[in-house]
């Protein structure tokens, strides 16, 4: 089974390879436009994100899956948090999606990517390394490492994995959830 990530993130890739990681799979990376903002400011845009990311890999590698994966912020009364969803979609029409860990961002970060930063380029300079969003992500320097951007996109993509056999062996998805 072709299986067709949007991205070149190394760190997205590595999740979906960790998740779909037997002989059965052929995970293929392929660039995929999120059509959102480069920084994508609420679940709703993130999400968004992510289903274009899956269809249009999807379709551009003739895959029997499409998986798209995106980060973004959302704004809560006691600051700005990190945020992620992924989705999957399937050649028969079947979307399906999912959301991950939160945590909140230092007022420091916040205010940049506030200031029309895009998250990784606040964290960078925040640490002084560069891609970061390649490597341990946000998540990974705020949890001291306990949890990196792999670890964060792994657990949505084994939730979309659940979800997609789900809806095969139980055909629970009728066609307007497609």
């Amino acid at each position: 089974m072709k299986i067709a990530v949007g991205t070149m993130n190394r760190a997205k890739i590595a999740a979906v390879e960790a998740v779909f990681s037997d002989e059965r799979f052929m995970v293929v990376a392929t660039e995929a436009d999120s059509n959102v903002s480069s920084q994508p400011f609420s679940d709703e845009e993130t999400r968004e994100g992510a289903i274009n990311r899956a269809k249009h890999a999807l379709m551009k590698e003739n895959a029997d899956i499409g998986i798209g994966l995106e980060g973004g912020v959302v704004q809560a009364m006691d600051g700005l948090w990190v945020c992620n969803w992924g989705a999957l979609v399937d050649r028969n029409g079947l979307v399906v999606s999912a959301g991950g860990a939160r945590i909140p961002l230092p007022t420091e970060v916040a205010e940049g990517v506030l200031g029309g930063q895009e998250l990784g380029d606040v964290m960078d300079a925040y640490t002084g390394t560069r891609n970061i969003r390649q490597k341990e992500g946000a998540i990974g320097v705020f949890t001291n490492g306990y949890v990196n951007r792999t670890d964060m996109f792994a657990h949505i993509v084994k939730l979309l994995a659940g979800q997609y056999e789900f809806s095969y062996k139980t055909n629970a998805y009728e066609e307007g959830d497609k």
